[in-house]
């Protein structure tokens, strides 16, 4: 004797429920006496696409409100019933035995926490449509054909997870496994079944969303999921995937936690400001902010800002007050919030500030060097400073001698200075015309006139021991040469005249003195390196075989009297 879909799927409600009223009889709710599920067949229904599976998750939570204040509290048990869909995917898939269904599932979750839960499954479905096809690819032959007694059962279970961040909404997914029965199948009462009986291992894989109508009851919007059977291959005689989907939708009855007892009455607005910096020049911008407690999050709050001096700019809970031009003094800032007309939805607060005037600005003036001589120059430097950071002007004066330049340094020239103390006054001025100076003094006195510098005979070199080269330098003569060198190499400013002389007996006496002088001069160029610019030759009137050097510092003059130039 064939069981009918809908007395299994009551047997077996009242299996998954029996944990259920146990359940509700230790936490005291008033358990259920029975659900009913309607497996009526719909052979209108039109093929489509996708559909889904029921799919819920839950967690159990302690028997309180919860903490986050979202969802309520999270029931220990929580039973679904419900119409739901079942199709092959896609229509004409060979060999698939499984092809349009209408039923009931019903499922029971038991909440481990908050996210976590494990689902119990059972399905009874009547098979309202058998595809017949034939060739390669298939060819549906009749695939309007009503199913004779045609039934499907499932039975599943495996994990759920649930996500309960909101106030109503439970969004869930689970996977879930176990067995699918299906009953021979024939196209009429009086034909021979086309299908035997065959028992299958499945799986389920998708989620759904519940919304929360009371604390105890939920609908289930959608439950939608793929499902696998693992029936035999219509076209080949093996077990093989077949892929499905299944559409669930219905009603959750949830038991187990505690019920969330009702909000208190919402607190009366509270209202705070602040402003920062609360005194400030003109010119500057005060920043401005309010604080309300016991808002309605539900609802929204207006902030409005007013100011019995400058300018508000408001920009929700905080405001900015722009005071450029307002006068010294001091000043209220209004603040308002409103969520509403009723009482207890309005607040007020007032914060103070004050407007400085601007300080005048210093400086301070050095001169370097303090004390020179007349005719030099000295370095002004004046350091100016504006409390508020006031753009500043620089002007200089001096008592006596001329100071110039602009910015924060100056020069200070003494020419046509009197020798004695010359004052400097260093002046600032900002944009607001209040002005700061400062002075400092430079010493000038007269300069010390250095003596003139002289010439200095040096050695002589005589040319009386060779008879024969009258106007040879011999080693002693070049000895006195060589010490000559050193001192034209250690001061490089100086000059040397060379003066070449004869004896008044000597025959040629004129061109032999210029000989000993350009000998000298070229002993000192060719072998000591000396350059030849720094060398003056003359011919003397001195009477004597010898020559005469004289050293001429830079800046001292030297005789030539009755000495004439040798080019």
């Amino acid at each position: 004797m064939k069981l009918s879909v809908k007395t299994i799927a009551t047997a077996a409600f009242a299996v998954f429920l029996m944990p259920t009223l146990h359940l509700c009889a230790e936490v005291g709710a008033k358990p259920l006496t029975g659900a009913k599920v309607d497996h009526a067949a719909d052979s209108s229904v039109t093929p489509v696409t996708e559909l889904s599976a029921p799919l819920q998750a839950s967690s159990m939570a302690p028997a309180m409100p919860s903490t986050d204040g979202k969802n309520g509290d999270t029931p220990k048990i929580e039973w679904f019933m419900g119409y739901s869909y079942l199709r092959a995917v896609p229509s004409l898939t060979e060999g698939n035995r499984l092809m349009w269904l209408n039923g009931g599932s019903t499922s029971v979750a038991f909440n481990l926490s908050r996210t976590l839960g494990i689902v119990g499954d059972f399905g009874g479905f009547n098979e309202t449509r058998l595809l017949l096809t034939s060739g390669d690819p298939p060819v549906a032959l009749n695939p309007y054909n009503a199913v004779q007694a045609g039934t499907m059962f499932t039975y599943l279970g495996g994990p759920r997870l649930s996500l309960r961040k909101f106030d109503r909404v439970t969004p869930f997914a689970q996977v879930l496994f176990g067995g699918i029965r299906a009953s021979e199948e024939a196209i009429c009462k009086s034909c021979a079944p086309l299908l035997p009986v065959e028992n299958a291992f499945a799986m389920t894989a998708g989620g759904g969303l519940d919304i929360r109508v009371h604390n105890r009851f939920a609908i289930r919007v959608v439950q939608a999921e793929y499902m696998m059977p693992r029936f035999e291959n219509l076209s080949t005689g093996a077990s093989d995937s077949q892929n499905n989907v299944r559409l669930s939708t219905g009603i959750v009855l949830r038991f187990g936690g505690s019920v969330v007892p009702p909000l208190p009455p919402p607190s009366p607005l509270a209202y705070s400001c602040s402003v920062n910096p609360p005194s400030a020049f003109p010119g500057d911008t005060i920043s401005a902010s309010g604080m309300a407690l016991s808002l309605n999050p539900a609802k929204t709050a207006v902030y409005t800002w007013s100011a019995d001096g400058g300018t508000v700019t408001r920009v929700g809970s905080t405001a900015k007050i722009d005071i450029t031009g307002l006068a010294p003094g001091s000043y209220t800032l209004k603040g308002h919030v409103s969520e509403g007309d009723k009482p207890g939805e309005n607040a007020d607060c007032t914060a103070a500030y004050s407007v400085r005037a601007f300080e005048p600005p210093s400086v301070s003036c050095q001169a370097d060097p303090s004390n020179l001589l007349s005719g030099a120059s000295s370095a002004i430097t004046a350091t100016g400073i504006s409390p508020q950071n006031r753009p500043l002007t620089y002007s200089y004066s001096a008592t006596s001698g001329s100071v110039s330049g602009s910015g924060t340094t100056a020069t200070l020239s003494t020419v046509g200075a009197s020798v004695g103390t010359v004052g400097v006054t260093c002046t600032v001025v900002d944009d607001k015309g209040q002005t700061a100076s400062s002075s400092a003094s430079v010493t000038v006195t007269a300069p010390v006139v250095a003596a003139s510098p002289l010439a200095s005979e040096l050695c002589s070199i005589h040319f009386d021991r060779d008879s024969r080269r009258p106007s040879r330098i011999d080693n002693e003569g070049k000895a006195c040469l060589d010490g000559i060198a050193l001192n034209l190499q250690q001061n490089s400013d100086t000059h040397l005249a060379i003066i070449g002389n004869a004896s008044g007996g000597e025959k040629g006496g004129k061109k032999l003195a210029t000989e000993r002088a350009a000998n000298a001069r070229a002993y000192l160029v060719n072998d000591k390196g000396i350059d030849s610019t720094r060398i003056v030759v003359y011919s003397g009137s001195q009477d004597g075989k010898v020559v005469s050097t004289t050293l001429i510092p830079a800046g001292a003059t030297f005789d030539t009297t009755g000495d004439t130039p040798v080019k």
